[in-house]
């Protein structure tokens, strides 16, 4: 298959993704940002009027790189796993395995289609954290790094979640019982220095606390761990889930019966 027809192939996938989560968004859209908002006021101004200072931010502004990131997770991964499943449930995957599209267009595609709307959900997110604190970008290129390499992670996530699921509620084992867990216990509403060493240096095992560290870097320059380790940590998990993705996709893991 020519470099063209493939792009054309990708493209298409693209497409259709958006067009997917656009065509309903009081479903894909506007329940995050209200979820979001809960926190801002909830988190942000009743409990954190209480709290006081963290990191030497207003808690205000120290959760909210958190809870964006929580939203590009969380929209990311579920686009993608809902999305590759229902492709598998109405067989229309078969179509695009027989076709000249090459495994990796095809991953690609429906990968890149759950990163825009994780990112785009991260956008709207941010715009709504204006209303109740003030963002000043520290560092640009650490912070859209970390949001695309994040959203890509996930996807990922969520492509191999829908491989392995075989029915409508495997889909929800996994951001029910590991991701959302993780995600609370990630540093999104605190800094993993409170914690005694011991659960510190356990929460350290926790792959998001890099996330939401390197991105809190990025917008407000402070970070519980090193920024670089995070970023390495981040591609290295990103490779590793590209290439099992691909790899479960040719061998048709639970495609091809």
């Amino acid at each position: 298959m020519k470099a063209r027809d493939q792009w054309v192939a990708f493209m298409t996938i693209v497409t259709k993704e958006i067009r997917r989560f656009t065509r309903i968004w009081p479903q894909t859209l506007l329940p995050p940002a209200i979820t979001m908002t809960l926190y801002f006021v909830i988190f942000g101004n009743l409990i954190g009027s209480r709290i006081g200072d963290m990191g030497g931010f207003d808690y205000m502004q120290y959760i909210v790189p958190g809870l964006i990131m929580m939203s590009v997770i969380q929209n990311s991964y579920g686009n993608v796993v809902s999305s590759f499943f229902s492709t598998k449930f109405q067989h229309s995957i078969e179509e695009m395995l027989v076709s000249p599209m090459p495994p990796h267009v095809i991953l690609t595609g429906f990968v890149v289609g759950g990163m825009v709307r994780g990112m785009l959900v991260g956008l709207i997110v941010s715009l709504l954290s204006l209303f109740f604190t003030h963002l000043s970008m520290q560092h640009l290129l650490i912070t859209v790094t970390v949001v695309i390499l994040t959203a890509a992670l996930f996807a990922l996530g969520g492509f191999i979640n829908a491989v392995f699921a075989n029915k409508f509620d495997d889909i929800s084992i996994v951001p029910t019982f590991i991701l959302t867990p993780l995600t609370y216990l990630g540093g999104v509403f605190y800094s993993i220095d409170l914690l005694p060493e011991f659960w510190r240096t356990v929460s350290l095992a926790n792959p998001i606390v890099y996330m939401v560290n390197a991105f809190r870097y990025g917008v407000l320059g402070v970070s519980d761990v090193n920024v670089y380790a995070s970023l390495a940590a981040i591609c290295g998990f990103v490779v590793a889930f590209y290439l099992f993705a691909l790899w479960l996709l040719r061998r048709g893991t639970g495609i091809r019966h």
